[in-house]
Protein backbone atom coordinates (compact mmCIF):
# COMPACT_ATOMS: atom_id res chain seq x y z
CA UNK A 1 0.00 0.00 0.00
CA UNK A 2 3.05 2.32 0.80
CA UNK A 3 4.41 1.38 -2.42
CA UNK A 4 1.00 1.96 -4.10
CA UNK A 5 1.02 5.71 -2.87
CA UNK A 6 4.35 6.31 -3.44
CA UNK A 7 3.89 5.72 -6.79
CA UNK A 8 0.51 7.58 -7.11
CA UNK A 9 2.15 10.20 -5.70
CA UNK A 10 5.05 9.86 -8.24
CA UNK A 11 2.72 10.58 -10.95
CA UNK A 12 0.67 13.59 -9.62
CA UNK A 13 3.85 15.09 -9.28
CA UNK A 14 4.85 14.29 -12.68
CA UNK A 15 1.53 15.69 -13.77
CA UNK A 16 1.40 18.61 -12.04
CA UNK A 17 5.06 20.09 -13.24
CA UNK A 18 3.72 18.82 -17.17
CA UNK A 19 0.92 20.70 -16.32
CA UNK A 20 2.76 23.80 -14.99
CA UNK A 21 5.20 23.75 -18.20
CA UNK A 22 2.23 23.75 -20.60
CA UNK A 23 -0.69 25.99 -18.77
CA UNK A 24 1.31 29.49 -19.70
CA UNK A 25 1.28 28.42 -23.22
CA UNK A 26 -1.83 26.43 -23.02
CA UNK A 27 -3.78 29.56 -21.69
CA UNK A 28 -2.39 31.39 -23.87
CA UNK A 29 -3.89 29.61 -27.01
CA UNK A 30 -7.46 28.79 -25.08
CA UNK A 31 -7.27 33.41 -24.89
CA UNK A 32 -5.91 34.08 -28.64
CA UNK A 33 -8.72 34.29 -31.07
CA UNK A 34 -7.48 32.59 -34.50
CA UNK A 35 -9.35 34.72 -36.56
CA UNK A 36 -7.25 38.04 -35.40
CA UNK A 37 -4.30 39.26 -36.08
CA UNK A 38 -2.04 39.64 -32.78
CA UNK A 39 -1.23 43.06 -33.97
CA UNK A 40 -2.37 46.16 -36.27
CA UNK A 41 -1.41 47.48 -39.07
CA UNK A 42 -1.55 51.10 -38.76
CA UNK A 43 -2.29 51.73 -42.17
CA UNK A 44 -6.01 50.24 -41.25
CA UNK A 45 -5.95 51.95 -38.15
CA UNK A 46 -5.39 55.13 -39.96
CA UNK A 47 -8.13 53.68 -42.71
CA UNK A 48 -10.97 53.61 -39.65
CA UNK A 49 -9.85 56.82 -38.39
CA UNK A 50 -10.74 58.36 -41.29
CA UNK A 51 -13.63 56.93 -42.64
CA UNK A 52 -15.14 56.97 -38.90
CA UNK A 53 -14.80 61.29 -39.41
CA UNK A 54 -18.24 61.54 -41.57
CA UNK A 55 -19.06 57.72 -41.20
CA UNK A 56 -20.25 57.18 -37.86
CA UNK A 57 -23.51 57.78 -37.50
CA UNK A 58 -23.40 58.82 -33.95
CA UNK A 59 -21.09 60.96 -33.96
CA UNK A 60 -22.97 63.03 -36.62
CA UNK A 61 -25.60 63.35 -35.06
CA UNK A 62 -23.94 66.57 -33.30
CA UNK A 63 -23.78 68.27 -36.16
CA UNK A 64 -27.56 67.59 -37.36
CA UNK A 65 -28.60 68.12 -33.98
CA UNK A 66 -26.63 71.47 -32.80
CA UNK A 67 -23.52 72.43 -35.23
CA UNK A 68 -25.81 73.33 -37.92
CA UNK A 69 -29.07 75.19 -36.05
CA UNK A 70 -25.92 76.91 -34.20
CA UNK A 71 -24.57 78.18 -37.91
CA UNK A 72 -28.10 78.70 -39.11
CA UNK A 73 -27.66 76.73 -42.20
CA UNK A 74 -30.52 73.99 -41.34
CA UNK A 75 -33.75 74.30 -38.96
CA UNK A 76 -36.84 73.14 -39.01
CA UNK A 77 -36.86 68.81 -38.10
CA UNK A 78 -37.63 68.38 -34.59
CA UNK A 79 -33.83 67.39 -33.89
CA UNK A 80 -31.94 70.38 -35.02
CA UNK A 81 -35.01 72.67 -33.46
CA UNK A 82 -35.67 70.97 -30.30
CA UNK A 83 -31.32 70.82 -29.63
CA UNK A 84 -29.75 73.67 -31.36
CA UNK A 85 -32.90 75.58 -32.18
CA UNK A 86 -34.11 75.96 -28.84
CA UNK A 87 -30.95 75.72 -27.12
CA UNK A 88 -31.41 72.42 -25.06
CA UNK A 89 -28.94 71.89 -23.00
CA UNK A 90 -28.45 67.68 -23.36
CA UNK A 91 -25.25 66.65 -22.28
CA UNK A 92 -25.35 63.14 -23.76
CA UNK A 93 -26.34 64.92 -26.66
CA UNK A 94 -23.45 66.99 -26.51
CA UNK A 95 -20.62 64.51 -25.75
CA UNK A 96 -20.60 62.44 -28.88
CA UNK A 97 -17.67 63.61 -31.11
CA UNK A 98 -15.99 63.30 -27.43
CA UNK A 99 -16.80 59.86 -26.71
CA UNK A 100 -16.70 58.37 -30.39
CA UNK A 101 -13.50 59.93 -31.37
CA UNK A 102 -11.40 59.25 -27.93
CA UNK A 103 -12.65 55.66 -28.08
CA UNK A 104 -11.92 54.73 -31.49
CA UNK A 105 -9.83 56.96 -33.94
CA UNK A 106 -8.10 58.71 -31.50
CA UNK A 107 -6.82 55.25 -29.84
CA UNK A 108 -6.05 53.63 -33.02
CA UNK A 109 -4.10 56.81 -34.09
CA UNK A 110 -2.25 57.15 -30.74
CA UNK A 111 -1.35 53.43 -30.72
CA UNK A 112 -0.55 53.85 -34.69
CA UNK A 113 1.72 56.34 -33.65
CA UNK A 114 3.71 54.75 -30.73
CA UNK A 115 4.12 51.58 -32.25
CA UNK A 116 5.67 53.19 -35.36
CA UNK A 117 7.78 56.29 -33.75
CA UNK A 118 11.76 55.79 -34.34
CA UNK A 119 11.03 53.04 -36.82
CA UNK A 120 12.47 53.54 -40.17
CA UNK A 121 10.44 51.33 -41.72
CA UNK A 122 7.43 53.13 -40.92
CA UNK A 123 8.11 56.77 -41.31
CA UNK A 124 5.07 57.61 -43.88
CA UNK A 125 2.51 56.31 -42.27
CA UNK A 126 3.93 57.41 -38.77
CA UNK A 127 3.54 61.19 -40.21
CA UNK A 128 0.31 60.41 -41.29
CA UNK A 129 -1.05 59.25 -38.28
CA UNK A 130 -0.22 62.05 -36.49
CA UNK A 131 -0.83 64.79 -38.54
CA UNK A 132 -4.40 63.00 -38.73
CA UNK A 133 -4.72 62.61 -35.20
CA UNK A 134 -4.00 66.62 -34.78
CA UNK A 135 -6.84 67.34 -37.40
CA UNK A 136 -9.30 64.96 -35.22
CA UNK A 137 -8.21 66.14 -32.11
CA UNK A 138 -8.88 70.21 -33.43
CA UNK A 139 -12.63 68.96 -33.87
CA UNK A 140 -12.94 67.84 -30.14
CA UNK A 141 -11.27 71.09 -28.75
CA UNK A 142 -12.48 73.46 -30.96
CA UNK A 143 -15.79 71.85 -29.82
CA UNK A 144 -15.40 71.60 -25.87
CA UNK A 145 -11.91 74.21 -24.89
CA UNK A 146 -9.51 72.29 -22.95
CA UNK A 147 -9.63 68.57 -23.32
CA UNK A 148 -7.21 65.67 -23.23
CA UNK A 149 -4.43 65.84 -25.92
CA UNK A 150 -1.32 64.60 -24.67
CA UNK A 151 -2.38 62.35 -22.81
CA UNK A 152 -5.48 61.02 -24.65
CA UNK A 153 -5.57 57.11 -26.04
CA UNK A 154 -2.37 56.15 -23.85
CA UNK A 155 -4.77 54.44 -21.05
CA UNK A 156 -2.88 50.88 -22.30
CA UNK A 157 0.16 52.07 -23.73
CA UNK A 158 1.12 54.34 -20.35
CA UNK A 159 -1.31 53.24 -18.06
CA UNK A 160 -2.87 57.03 -18.39
CA UNK A 161 -6.25 56.54 -17.51
CA UNK A 162 -7.33 59.54 -16.04
CA UNK A 163 -5.76 61.95 -18.77
CA UNK A 164 -4.81 65.37 -17.99
CA UNK A 165 -7.26 68.24 -19.56
CA UNK A 166 -4.49 70.05 -21.54
CA UNK A 167 -5.07 73.86 -22.13
CA UNK A 168 -6.20 74.71 -25.57
CA UNK A 169 -3.30 77.08 -25.97
CA UNK A 170 -0.88 74.09 -25.10
CA UNK A 171 -2.78 71.89 -27.43
CA UNK A 172 -2.73 74.74 -30.45
CA UNK A 173 1.06 74.73 -30.19
CA UNK A 174 1.49 71.44 -30.18
CA UNK A 175 -0.54 71.05 -33.29
CA UNK A 176 2.14 73.59 -35.05
CA UNK A 177 5.36 71.67 -33.89
CA UNK A 178 3.47 68.20 -34.71
CA UNK A 179 2.29 69.53 -38.25
CA UNK A 180 5.32 70.69 -38.96
CA UNK A 181 7.70 68.02 -37.89
CA UNK A 182 5.71 65.08 -39.57
CA UNK A 183 5.15 67.07 -42.82
CA UNK A 184 9.09 67.11 -42.87
CA UNK A 185 9.31 63.45 -42.07
CA UNK A 186 7.22 62.45 -44.86
CA UNK A 187 9.45 60.48 -47.81
CA UNK A 188 8.47 59.53 -51.07
CA UNK A 189 11.17 56.93 -51.21
CA UNK A 190 10.29 55.19 -47.58
CA UNK A 191 7.33 53.02 -46.86
CA UNK A 192 3.80 52.94 -48.58
CA UNK A 193 0.79 54.62 -46.65
CA UNK A 194 -1.85 52.10 -47.95
CA UNK A 195 -4.84 52.56 -45.80
CA UNK A 196 -5.59 56.03 -46.97
CA UNK A 197 -8.91 56.61 -48.13
CA UNK A 198 -8.37 60.42 -49.06
CA UNK A 199 -5.30 60.64 -51.17
CA UNK A 200 -4.28 57.02 -51.90
CA UNK A 201 -0.74 57.28 -49.98
CA UNK A 202 0.27 60.84 -51.73
CA UNK A 203 3.29 61.82 -49.71
CA UNK A 204 3.42 64.94 -51.80
CA UNK A 205 -0.57 65.09 -51.23
CA UNK A 206 -0.16 64.58 -46.93
CA UNK A 207 2.56 67.31 -46.73
CA UNK A 208 0.36 69.90 -48.43
CA UNK A 209 -2.05 68.85 -46.18
CA UNK A 210 -0.16 69.49 -43.29
CA UNK A 211 1.01 73.08 -44.17
CA UNK A 212 -2.36 73.95 -45.38
CA UNK A 213 -3.71 72.94 -42.28
CA UNK A 214 -1.20 74.94 -40.33
CA UNK A 215 -2.39 77.59 -42.52
CA UNK A 216 -6.32 77.01 -40.50
CA UNK A 217 -4.78 77.12 -37.12
CA UNK A 218 -2.81 79.88 -37.15
CA UNK A 219 -5.30 81.77 -38.19
CA UNK A 220 -8.15 80.48 -35.89
CA UNK A 221 -5.88 81.61 -33.43
CA UNK A 222 -5.04 85.07 -34.75
CA UNK A 223 -7.46 87.09 -32.21
CA UNK A 224 -5.57 85.87 -29.27
CA UNK A 225 -2.38 85.21 -29.84
CA UNK A 226 -1.80 87.65 -33.30
CA UNK A 227 2.25 88.08 -33.24
CA UNK A 228 2.06 83.78 -32.76
CA UNK A 229 -0.34 83.65 -35.71
CA UNK A 230 1.40 85.40 -38.26
CA UNK A 231 4.80 83.35 -37.50
CA UNK A 232 3.02 79.94 -37.65
CA UNK A 233 1.25 81.27 -40.81
CA UNK A 234 4.20 82.21 -42.52
CA UNK A 235 6.52 79.71 -42.06
CA UNK A 236 3.65 77.07 -43.20
CA UNK A 237 3.51 79.00 -46.94
CA UNK A 238 7.66 78.96 -46.49
CA UNK A 239 8.21 74.89 -45.56
CA UNK A 240 8.78 72.28 -47.65
CA UNK A 241 5.79 70.36 -49.75
CA UNK A 242 3.81 73.89 -50.58
CA UNK A 243 -0.02 74.24 -49.78
CA UNK A 244 -3.03 73.55 -51.93
CA UNK A 245 -2.66 74.21 -55.31
CA UNK A 246 -5.50 73.18 -56.65
CA UNK A 247 -8.85 71.33 -55.85
CA UNK A 248 -7.13 68.62 -56.72
CA UNK A 249 -5.28 68.94 -53.79
CA UNK A 250 -8.70 68.60 -51.53
CA UNK A 251 -8.80 66.41 -48.64
CA UNK A 252 -11.47 64.48 -49.50
CA UNK A 253 -12.75 61.23 -47.21
CA UNK A 254 -13.86 59.08 -50.32
CA UNK A 255 -17.25 56.71 -49.18
CA UNK A 256 -18.80 53.99 -50.65
CA UNK A 257 -22.48 53.47 -51.92
CA UNK A 258 -24.94 52.19 -48.90
CA UNK A 259 -28.69 51.68 -48.54
CA UNK A 260 -29.84 54.05 -46.47
CA UNK A 261 -30.99 52.37 -43.25
CA UNK A 262 -30.73 52.68 -39.59
CA UNK A 263 -30.47 49.16 -38.14
CA UNK A 264 -27.99 48.63 -35.58
CA UNK A 265 -24.69 47.68 -38.24
CA UNK A 266 -25.10 50.86 -39.33
CA UNK A 267 -24.06 52.58 -36.45
CA UNK A 268 -20.83 50.30 -36.80
CA UNK A 269 -20.12 50.28 -40.46
CA UNK A 270 -18.29 53.60 -41.08
CA UNK A 271 -18.00 52.82 -44.92
CA UNK A 272 -20.32 55.68 -46.27
CA UNK A 273 -21.23 59.28 -45.27
CA UNK A 274 -23.25 58.75 -42.42
CA UNK A 275 -24.00 62.56 -42.02
CA UNK A 276 -25.52 62.62 -45.17
CA UNK A 277 -27.63 59.53 -44.61
CA UNK A 278 -28.33 61.39 -41.59
CA UNK A 279 -29.57 64.56 -43.07
CA UNK A 280 -31.92 62.41 -45.25
CA UNK A 281 -33.05 60.65 -42.61
CA UNK A 282 -35.22 57.66 -41.68
CA UNK A 283 -38.75 59.27 -41.70
CA UNK A 284 -39.48 60.91 -45.26
CA UNK A 285 -42.54 62.97 -44.23
CA UNK A 286 -40.42 65.05 -42.07
CA UNK A 287 -36.99 64.98 -44.36
CA UNK A 288 -34.46 66.65 -41.93
CA UNK A 289 -32.77 68.71 -44.06
CA UNK A 290 -34.87 71.57 -44.24
CA UNK A 291 -32.69 74.78 -44.94
CA UNK A 292 -32.79 77.56 -42.25
CA UNK A 293 -34.03 81.05 -43.87
CA UNK A 294 -30.57 82.67 -42.72
CA UNK A 295 -28.94 80.52 -45.11
CA UNK A 296 -31.34 80.33 -47.96
CA UNK A 297 -31.96 84.41 -47.53
CA UNK A 298 -27.92 84.92 -47.80
CA UNK A 299 -28.41 83.11 -51.00
CA UNK A 300 -30.99 83.77 -52.44
CA UNK A 301 -31.37 87.83 -51.95
CA UNK A 302 -27.48 88.14 -53.36
CA UNK A 303 -28.50 85.99 -56.34
CA UNK A 304 -25.90 83.60 -55.77
CA UNK A 305 -25.47 81.02 -58.37
CA UNK A 306 -25.60 77.83 -55.68
CA UNK A 307 -29.02 78.88 -54.09
CA UNK A 308 -31.21 76.08 -56.04
CA UNK A 309 -28.33 73.53 -56.18
CA UNK A 310 -27.85 73.70 -52.48
CA UNK A 311 -31.92 74.01 -51.82
CA UNK A 312 -34.94 72.30 -53.75
CA UNK A 313 -38.34 72.10 -52.77
CA UNK A 314 -39.73 68.52 -52.84
CA UNK A 315 -42.97 66.84 -53.02
CA UNK A 316 -41.86 63.49 -50.82
CA UNK A 317 -45.50 61.91 -50.46
CA UNK A 318 -44.11 59.35 -52.53
CA UNK A 319 -40.38 58.80 -51.56
CA UNK A 320 -39.97 55.51 -49.36
CA UNK A 321 -37.77 55.54 -46.23
CA UNK A 322 -34.43 54.31 -47.50
CA UNK A 323 -33.81 56.40 -50.78
CA UNK A 324 -34.38 60.18 -51.83
CA UNK A 325 -34.76 58.88 -55.62
CA UNK A 326 -38.77 58.95 -55.63
CA UNK A 327 -38.89 62.69 -54.66
CA UNK A 328 -40.79 65.24 -56.93
CA UNK A 329 -38.85 68.12 -57.87
CA UNK A 330 -41.15 71.28 -57.53
CA UNK A 331 -38.08 73.75 -57.68
CA UNK A 332 -38.33 74.60 -61.48
CA UNK A 333 -41.87 75.12 -61.42
CA UNK A 334 -42.67 77.21 -58.43
CA UNK A 335 -39.90 79.48 -60.30
CA UNK A 336 -41.79 79.80 -64.11
CA UNK A 337 -44.70 80.45 -61.53
CA UNK A 338 -42.68 83.45 -60.41
CA UNK A 339 -43.70 81.81 -56.63
CA UNK A 340 -42.60 84.63 -54.10
CA UNK A 341 -39.75 82.70 -51.38
CA UNK A 342 -40.07 84.41 -48.37
CA UNK A 343 -39.45 81.79 -46.09
CA UNK A 344 -40.24 81.87 -42.46
CA UNK A 345 -37.93 83.54 -39.82
CA UNK A 346 -34.42 81.81 -37.69
CA UNK A 347 -35.77 79.47 -35.41
CA UNK A 348 -39.65 78.84 -37.20
CA UNK A 349 -40.75 75.51 -36.78
CA UNK A 350 -41.22 73.30 -39.68
CA UNK A 351 -44.92 73.36 -39.91
CA UNK A 352 -44.69 77.07 -40.64
CA UNK A 353 -44.62 76.87 -44.48
CA UNK A 354 -42.33 79.61 -46.41
CA UNK A 355 -43.97 80.52 -49.34
CA UNK A 356 -48.05 80.32 -49.35
CA UNK A 357 -48.96 77.01 -50.98
CA UNK A 358 -49.98 77.16 -54.32
CA UNK A 359 -51.75 74.64 -57.02
CA UNK A 360 -49.31 72.89 -58.83
CA UNK A 361 -49.73 71.26 -62.40
CA UNK A 362 -47.22 68.78 -61.77
CA UNK A 363 -48.85 67.29 -58.91
CA UNK A 364 -52.39 67.72 -60.75
CA UNK A 365 -51.50 65.35 -63.53
CA UNK A 366 -49.67 63.00 -61.27
CA UNK A 367 -52.75 62.95 -58.91
CA UNK A 368 -54.57 61.79 -61.93
CA UNK A 369 -53.49 58.49 -61.64
CA UNK A 370 -52.15 58.33 -57.70
CA UNK A 371 -55.27 59.39 -55.63
CA UNK A 372 -53.20 59.57 -53.26
CA UNK A 373 -51.02 62.42 -54.20
CA UNK A 374 -52.17 65.48 -52.38
CA UNK A 375 -52.70 68.73 -54.98
CA UNK A 376 -52.67 71.87 -53.18
CA UNK A 377 -48.81 72.10 -51.39
CA UNK A 378 -48.23 74.06 -48.77
CA UNK A 379 -45.04 72.59 -46.39
CA UNK A 380 -43.70 70.92 -49.77
CA UNK A 381 -42.64 74.88 -50.89
CA UNK A 382 -39.60 74.93 -47.99
CA UNK A 383 -36.90 74.78 -49.54
CA UNK A 384 -34.96 71.51 -48.75
CA UNK A 385 -30.99 69.82 -48.95
CA UNK A 386 -30.91 68.62 -52.60
CA UNK A 387 -30.42 64.90 -52.99
CA UNK A 388 -26.77 65.55 -54.02
CA UNK A 389 -25.83 66.05 -50.91
CA UNK A 390 -27.97 63.06 -49.42
CA UNK A 391 -25.61 60.57 -50.56
CA UNK A 392 -23.59 57.92 -49.12
CA UNK A 393 -21.13 58.76 -51.46
CA UNK A 394 -20.31 62.14 -50.84
CA UNK A 395 -17.22 62.69 -49.65
CA UNK A 396 -16.31 63.74 -46.17
CA UNK A 397 -14.42 67.31 -46.05
CA UNK A 398 -11.34 67.84 -44.11
CA UNK A 399 -10.12 70.97 -45.89
CA UNK A 400 -10.35 72.38 -49.36
CA UNK A 401 -8.38 74.34 -51.94
CA UNK A 402 -11.49 77.03 -51.45
CA UNK A 403 -10.75 77.42 -47.63
CA UNK A 404 -6.86 77.96 -48.45
CA UNK A 405 -7.58 80.45 -50.64
CA UNK A 406 -9.74 82.35 -48.48
CA UNK A 407 -7.34 81.91 -45.30
CA UNK A 408 -4.90 83.56 -47.15
CA UNK A 409 -7.34 86.36 -48.14
CA UNK A 410 -7.81 87.15 -45.10
CA UNK A 411 -3.91 87.12 -44.37
CA UNK A 412 -3.65 89.08 -46.83
CA UNK A 413 -5.65 91.70 -45.45
CA UNK A 414 -4.07 91.49 -41.83
CA UNK A 415 -0.83 92.21 -43.60
CA UNK A 416 0.88 89.22 -43.50
CA UNK A 417 3.20 88.07 -45.91
CA UNK A 418 0.79 85.29 -47.61
CA UNK A 419 2.21 85.89 -51.32
CA UNK A 420 1.98 88.56 -53.92
CA UNK A 421 -1.36 88.32 -55.31
CA UNK A 422 -4.12 91.20 -53.93
CA UNK A 423 -6.71 90.64 -51.45
CA UNK A 424 -9.45 90.66 -53.87
CA UNK A 425 -8.10 88.29 -56.25
CA UNK A 426 -7.88 85.68 -53.49
CA UNK A 427 -11.46 86.42 -52.91
CA UNK A 428 -12.51 86.12 -56.12
CA UNK A 429 -10.67 82.89 -56.24
CA UNK A 430 -12.21 81.41 -53.29
CA UNK A 431 -15.64 81.80 -54.25
CA UNK A 432 -14.61 80.36 -57.69
CA UNK A 433 -13.40 77.37 -56.13
CA UNK A 434 -16.14 77.06 -53.79
CA UNK A 435 -18.72 76.89 -56.80
CA UNK A 436 -16.40 74.85 -58.45
CA UNK A 437 -16.03 72.69 -55.70
CA UNK A 438 -19.90 71.89 -55.58
CA UNK A 439 -19.89 70.78 -59.20
CA UNK A 440 -17.00 68.23 -59.00
CA UNK A 441 -18.06 66.86 -55.68
CA UNK A 442 -21.59 66.77 -55.57
CA UNK A 443 -22.97 67.04 -59.55
CA UNK A 444 -24.51 70.21 -59.35
CA UNK A 445 -24.64 72.33 -62.73
CA UNK A 446 -21.23 74.28 -63.34
CA UNK A 447 -21.17 77.63 -62.67
CA UNK A 448 -20.47 79.43 -65.80
CA UNK A 449 -18.51 82.41 -65.63
CA UNK A 450 -21.12 85.05 -67.18
CA UNK A 451 -22.95 84.04 -64.20
CA UNK A 452 -20.10 84.07 -61.91
CA UNK A 453 -18.68 87.71 -62.81
CA UNK A 454 -22.54 88.70 -62.64
CA UNK A 455 -22.09 87.28 -59.10
CA UNK A 456 -19.13 89.22 -58.18
CA UNK A 457 -19.94 92.49 -59.90
CA UNK A 458 -22.71 92.64 -57.31
CA UNK A 459 -21.54 90.67 -54.81
CA UNK A 460 -17.96 92.32 -54.85
CA UNK A 461 -15.30 91.96 -51.71
CA UNK A 462 -16.14 95.74 -50.26
CA UNK A 463 -13.98 98.95 -49.13
CA UNK A 464 -13.32 99.02 -45.55
CA UNK A 465 -10.91 95.93 -43.74
CA UNK A 466 -13.76 95.39 -41.74
CA UNK A 467 -16.13 94.92 -44.87
CA UNK A 468 -13.87 92.54 -46.89
CA UNK A 469 -13.49 90.92 -43.86
CA UNK A 470 -17.17 89.98 -43.68
CA UNK A 471 -17.10 89.21 -47.27
CA UNK A 472 -14.53 86.76 -46.39
CA UNK A 473 -15.83 84.99 -44.29
CA UNK A 474 -19.82 84.84 -44.81
CA UNK A 475 -18.54 82.76 -48.36
CA UNK A 476 -16.58 80.25 -46.12
CA UNK A 477 -19.67 79.68 -44.11
CA UNK A 478 -21.28 78.62 -47.15
CA UNK A 479 -18.15 76.78 -48.69
CA UNK A 480 -18.26 74.85 -44.82
CA UNK A 481 -21.78 73.87 -45.66
CA UNK A 482 -20.74 70.68 -45.84
CA UNK A 483 -18.13 70.63 -43.42
CA UNK A 484 -20.13 72.07 -39.80
CA UNK A 485 -17.58 71.21 -37.83
CA UNK A 486 -15.21 73.74 -39.55
CA UNK A 487 -18.20 76.25 -40.26
CA UNK A 488 -18.90 76.83 -36.46
CA UNK A 489 -15.33 77.45 -35.23
CA UNK A 490 -14.76 79.54 -38.11
CA UNK A 491 -18.00 81.72 -37.41
CA UNK A 492 -16.86 82.04 -33.77
CA UNK A 493 -13.32 82.90 -34.60
CA UNK A 494 -14.36 85.86 -37.55
CA UNK A 495 -17.34 86.81 -36.09
CA UNK A 496 -19.06 86.44 -39.40
CA UNK A 497 -21.78 86.05 -40.73
CA UNK A 498 -23.32 88.09 -38.01
CA UNK A 499 -26.23 85.36 -36.38
CA UNK A 500 -28.88 86.93 -34.38
CA UNK A 501 -30.23 84.31 -31.79
CA UNK A 502 -33.77 83.42 -32.42
CA UNK A 503 -34.68 85.30 -29.40
CA UNK A 504 -34.56 88.44 -31.85
CA UNK A 505 -36.83 86.80 -33.80
CA UNK A 506 -39.53 86.63 -31.70
CA UNK A 507 -39.18 82.85 -30.42
CA UNK A 508 -37.42 83.95 -26.67
CA UNK A 509 -40.10 81.53 -25.47
CA UNK A 510 -39.03 78.46 -26.66
CA UNK A 511 -35.50 78.88 -25.38
CA UNK A 512 -34.54 76.76 -22.39
CA UNK A 513 -30.43 77.28 -22.29
CA UNK A 514 -29.99 80.74 -22.60
CA UNK A 515 -30.95 83.48 -25.33
CA UNK A 516 -27.56 83.32 -27.16
CA UNK A 517 -26.16 81.26 -29.34
CA UNK A 518 -24.06 79.14 -27.70
CA UNK A 519 -19.78 79.36 -28.14
CA UNK A 520 -19.13 75.80 -26.56
CA UNK A 521 -20.58 72.42 -26.06
CA UNK A 522 -20.34 71.34 -22.40
CA UNK A 523 -18.25 68.15 -21.53
CA UNK A 524 -19.94 64.41 -21.29
CA UNK A 525 -21.55 64.15 -17.69
CA UNK A 526 -19.81 61.10 -16.83
CA UNK A 527 -16.15 62.74 -17.39
CA UNK A 528 -17.30 64.54 -13.11
CA UNK A 529 -17.47 60.63 -11.86
CA UNK A 530 -14.74 59.06 -13.95
CA UNK A 531 -12.13 61.62 -14.61
CA UNK A 532 -12.85 63.61 -10.80
CA UNK A 533 -9.41 65.28 -11.19
CA UNK A 534 -8.45 66.74 -14.40
CA UNK A 535 -12.16 67.36 -15.09
CA UNK A 536 -12.65 69.48 -12.41
CA UNK A 537 -9.33 71.33 -12.73
CA UNK A 538 -10.44 71.90 -16.38
CA UNK A 539 -13.56 73.47 -14.82
CA UNK A 540 -11.67 75.85 -12.40
CA UNK A 541 -9.55 77.34 -15.44
CA UNK A 542 -13.59 78.31 -16.83
CA UNK A 543 -14.47 79.77 -13.37
CA UNK A 544 -16.01 76.68 -11.74
CA UNK A 545 -19.11 75.95 -14.26
CA UNK A 546 -19.34 73.88 -17.17
CA UNK A 547 -21.23 76.69 -19.50
CA UNK A 548 -22.00 76.88 -22.64
CA UNK A 549 -21.39 80.40 -22.99
CA UNK A 550 -17.91 80.25 -22.02
CA UNK A 551 -15.99 81.04 -24.98
CA UNK A 552 -12.82 78.54 -25.73
CA UNK A 553 -9.37 80.48 -25.69
CA UNK A 554 -8.97 81.12 -29.24
CA UNK A 555 -12.63 82.89 -29.49
CA UNK A 556 -11.91 86.44 -28.59
CA UNK A 557 -13.06 88.17 -31.90
CA UNK A 558 -12.81 92.25 -31.23
CA UNK A 559 -16.08 92.50 -33.40
CA UNK A 560 -18.55 91.17 -30.65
Amino acid sequence: MKNYKSYLTLILTAFTLLFTACSDEYMESMNTDPSKAATIDPNAQLTTAQLQTYGDLSMVEIYRNYLYSFNQQLMGCWNTTNYGGRHTVDNNEMGRVWTTFYTTAIKNLTDAQYRTNDNADKVNINAAVRIYRVYLMSLITDIHGDVPYSEAGKGFLEEKFNPRYDTQEEIYNDFFTELKTAGNNLDASKDKITGDVIYNGDVNKWKKLANSLRLRFAMRISNVAPQKAQQEFEAALQDEGGIFQSSDDDALIQYMEKSFSFGQETYTDYRGNALSQLLFGNDPANNPSYLCSTFFNQLHNTGDPRTFMIGRCYYDGLMSSTSPDNRIDLTNEMLEKGIDFHPCDPGAYSWEPWPTGYDSDILKELAETNPSVTVSVSRETEPKMANNFLKSTNPGVVITYAEVKFLLAEAALKGWNAGSESVEDLYKEGVRAAMDFLTDNYGCDQVSDEAFNEYISNNGIGYTNEQKKEAINTQAWILHFTNPAECWANIRRSGYPKLKSPAEYGFGQYLTGGTEIPVRLCYPVLESSYNKASYEEALSRMGGTDNWYTPVWWDKDATK
